[in-house]
């Protein structure tokens, strides 16, 4: 295992690498791009052996992606904001056709106004779309993430796409220190795939045929099935990935919550700074701990409940804000948990970092030790709004 300091735009290309994809499907679009850049290279370098296709819109990126997976190929795109919004009609085909490919979205506030900057409106926006959904914190975590991601989706138990979120600028354009498997050691973890279906001259098959009202229903209820039960297939990868590279993953994370009766909720970057705000209210002698959503898709419920043990305040902290909607995408399915389990304890909704605006350390010690009142008229708190 080789440790480096790299761009992690440029760690994930490398994970790509070492996952053998053989298609990659490429469409710029900030911050984004540098990832495919530097497939580019990779491929024009003869340091990756893979179909390299240049289309002409996001929409088509992931078509072209279908088609890929549809014939058997181990399939990558990416994209940010605005380009997984124009696949949106393609994301539901992608689930639906129950193909493996893997996307990395990095995460990019919706326009308008036109921000290049990170919040997770993209994401949440797509949340329903069918796809498995990993959160990550840090470099490390995304290159880990993605070679975990093919070996779940292509899963003969799963088949499902999988999309890894890597906050924008925050974390995909910083350099870290990461850790990289040598090649032989992801071969052994992630052999080639095999599709179950595929298209064959030799062998026609059907994909995507016309659905009947009367077996529409059991179709949609046999594809949901199918990714509420890959999260035991998604548990059973992270803990071998740990076994043979010494780094544990959990589908719920959680900081030091051991004592605690107080408790942020959140995912992605910005933990960094919450578990920042928790270290100091503990040298004031107060127990705060952090539970992080590694997995948002399928929603990880009977491991969230686990993670609560002694909470009776539960502060959830998300960068998205739903247009005319009661409350954010997170707290709603905390709140249906919470509804249906009869459980003692209040939640409170902030939104927080919305276009990439910073949220120091300070602000989130503030919300345990000083909570604000609720915006009028609205069940959530918007954090650092002006006027």
């Amino acid at each position: 295992m080789k440790r480096k300091g790299i761009e992690v735009s440029k760690a994930i290309a490398e994970a790509a690498k070492l996952a053998r994809v053989e298609v990659v499907s490429a469409y710029p679009i900030t911050p984004q791009t540098h990832i495919v850049e530097h497939l580019a290279e990779l491929v024009a370098n003869g340091e990756l052996e893979a179909v390299y296709l240049n289309v002409e819109s996001e929409h088509s990126a992931l078509s072209a992606c279908v088609g890929a997976a549809a014939t058997g190929a181990r399939t990558f795109t990416s994209t940010s904001a605005q380009g997984l919004e124009l696949m949106h009609e393609i994301l539901f085909i992608t689930s639906s056709l129950r193909l493996p490919v893997v996307m990395v979205l990095v995460n990019r506030a919706l326009s308008a106004p036109l921000s290049i900057w990170c919040d997770h409106s993209d994401v949440m926006a797509a949340r329903d779309c069918g796809w498995i959904m990993l959160f990550c914190e840090n470099g490390q975590e995304a290159v880990d993430s993605l070679i975990m991601a093919y070996r779940i989706a292509e899963d003969k138990r799963v088949l499902l796409p999988v999309i890894v979120n890597v906050d924008g600028f925050t974390l995909s354009h910083v350099i870290e220190p990461i850790e990289f498997p040598e090649q032989d050691e992801v071969d052994r973890f992630l052999p080639p795939y095999e599709a179950l279906f595929k298209l064959d001259p030799e062998r026609p098959v059907t994909f995507g045929a016309y659905g009947m009202p009367e077996i529409y229903t059991e179709a949609k209820y046999a594809q949901e099935m199918a990714l509420v039960s890959s999260k035991k297939v998604i548990k059973e990868v992270m803990e071998e990935f740990g076994k043979r590279f010494g780094r544990e993953y959990k589908v719920v994370e959680t900081y030091n919550m051991e004592n605690s009766k107080v408790a942020f909720v959140s995912c992605g970057s910005i933990n960094e700074n919450i578990k920042t705000a928790i270290d100091l209210l503990k040298k004031d002698g107060l127990d705060v701990g952090l539970i992080s959503l590694r997995l948002f898709r399928p929603f990880p419920s009977e491991e969230f409940l686990e993670s609560l043990k002694n909470v009776k305040r539960l502060i959830v902290v998300e960068r998205s804000m739903p247009q005319g909607a009661t409350n954010t995408p997170i707290f709603n399915e905390i709140c249906a948990l919470i509804f249906t389990r009869k459980l003692d304890l209040t939640v409170e909704n902030y939104i927080a970092g919305l276009g990439g605006r910073d949220v120091l350390p300070q602000e989130f010690l503030e919300l345990v030790v000083n909570p604000p009142e609720k915006d009028h008229g609205r069940e959530y708190k918007v954090l650092g709004v002006r006027g």
